[in-house]
């Protein structure tokens, strides 16, 4: 069963649907409940999107939003959706069972802290965007609510 908004375009729902299978593939992996797609996460997203693209596409992270964020960047129309998620997945391979913050092989939390987010088992949804700018895709993903909290596991 999808979740997403019945008047959305074609083009909108199959980019939220791959969107939402590439990441809960991810959670599948591990056995926590699959995520839904949320509309206002969505639009949360697509405004932050629309921001880092007013700045002329400079990866930043909102603050205080409540919301869990994962950033990407990459060539314009070079990338799936699912290649996007897949550069949050790959970083399982540095990831080790654990209490947030020491998750991770290189010692470092940020060298797996996207895909501890996709994993994270207290998160129930999420909403990405995507915008277009100076030759890159820049695509945004929030979370409700939100991972990688210090002192627990995240699955």
């Amino acid at each position: 069963m999808s979740n997403v908004n019945p008047s959305a375009t074609t083009s909108q729902i199959s980019m939220s649907q791959e969107i939402l299978n590439a990441h809960n593939q991810y959670r599948a992996e591990v056995g926590v409940t699959p995520l839904t797609w949320s509309e206002t996460l969505a639009n949360h997203a697509q405004e932050w999107a629309d921001y880092l693209a007013s700045l002329g596409g400079k990866l930043e992270h909102s603050q205080n939003t409540g919301e869990g964020e994962n950033l990407w960047m990459g060539s314009s129309g070079y990338f799936s959706y699912t290649q996007m998620i897949e550069s949050f997945g790959n970083e399982k391979q540095y990831f080790v069972d654990g209490i947030f913050p020491d998750v991770s092989s290189t010692g470092e939390w940020q060298d797996v802290g996207h895909y501890t987010q996709v994993v994270w088992s207290n998160t129930t949804e999420v909403g990405c965007a995507i915008v277009r700018v100076n030759g890159n895709d820049i695509l945004v993903c929030r979370y409700n609510p939100p991972g990688n909290f210090i002192g627990q596991r995240p699955f």
